[in-house]
């Protein structure tokens, strides 16, 4: 089996395209492009630069797959833009290939629904069996974790990261780290407890969830600061894999995270 092409759609020489490829009317795919077996390029669909699609992805009308980074200290260099397989691009998704300074990737894993008018920036690390509902935006350098939600019109700030499971509500704008497992909403976001129906539906365990509960609880709605917290956490809930995970993305977080609103602080590095 070979790539079926359409008659109108433009495809470089160069471009390695895979068995069972389908490219529709219009399309273009670039120079040095690469797109493996069954992967299907709608109508009016672009994919340039030094990208790399996996398997069976679907990339629907006006999608502009792998153009240059938007960043002023972007100067031509070689960059790129590398897509796991069965990832969805809904019409008018927009990914940017990577920058020298950010390592130059931008990576997305595989089985990832974006909806019309998502946009993942240079150099962002999105993990697989995410969704970013309509006009959910990524600037650069950001990381999402698997299984994470982008609400619709939601904005990620550089340089933030978004934990597994978690879910950002629509029109919100995430300028710190957001908790994995919980829910995290407002233009000035604050965390609204565990992604508890998410989860379930991701098939975790209840005690699982409950165990999640109690150290988002401490984290979040306790008086004690960070440190107070994740000692208390390493203390009592340490060993359960979940738990471990929420405490390491904290320690490992450079910009703090978003807490409950009812602490009357969003984040701390103490």
């Amino acid at each position: 089996m070979t790539a079926r092409i359409h008659d109108t759609a433009i495809v470089d020489r160069s471009a390695d395209l895979g068995d069972g490829v389908v490219v529709g009317a219009y399309a273009v795919i670039g120079s040095g492009v690469q797109i493996g077996d069954d992967t299907e390029i709608s109508p009016h669909a672009t994919v340039l630069g030094d990208t790399v699609l996996g398997r069976a992805n679907r990339v629907f009308p006006y999608a502009a797959i792998g153009f240059d980074p938007q960043d002023l200290k972007y100067e031509g260099e070689s960059s790129r833009l590398v897509i796991g397989d069965r990832n969805q691009f809904r019409e008018f998704s927009t990914i940017n290939r990577g920058t020298a300074f950010g390592g130059g990737i931008t990576r997305i894993g595989d089985d990832n629904l974006f909806m019309t008018q998502t946009h993942v920036g240079h150099d962002s690390q999105v993990g697989s069996r995410t969704v970013f509902t309509n006009g959910g935006t990524l600037a650069g350098h950001v990381e999402v974790e698997d299984d994470a939600t982008i609400g619709a019109f939601s904005a990620v700030h550089q340089f933030c990261r978004v934990g597994r499971h978690a879910y950002i509500g629509g029109y919100s704008v995430i300028t710190m780290d957001a908790l994995p497992f919980c829910i995290t909403v407002g233009i000035k976001p604050a965390c609204m407890g565990v992604n508890r129906i998410g989860l379930e539906r991701k098939g975790k365990a209840p005690e699982d969830i409950r165990s999640i509960e109690r150290a988002v609880r401490v984290l979040t709605r306790s008086r004690r600061n960070t440190t107070q917290a994740l000692e208390e956490l390493d203390a009592e809930h340490a060993g359960h894999a979940d738990v471990d995970a929420l405490i390491a993305f904290i320690r490992s977080s450079d910009r703090g995270f978003i807490r409950s609103a009812r602490r009357g602080s969003r984040g701390a590095r103490s």
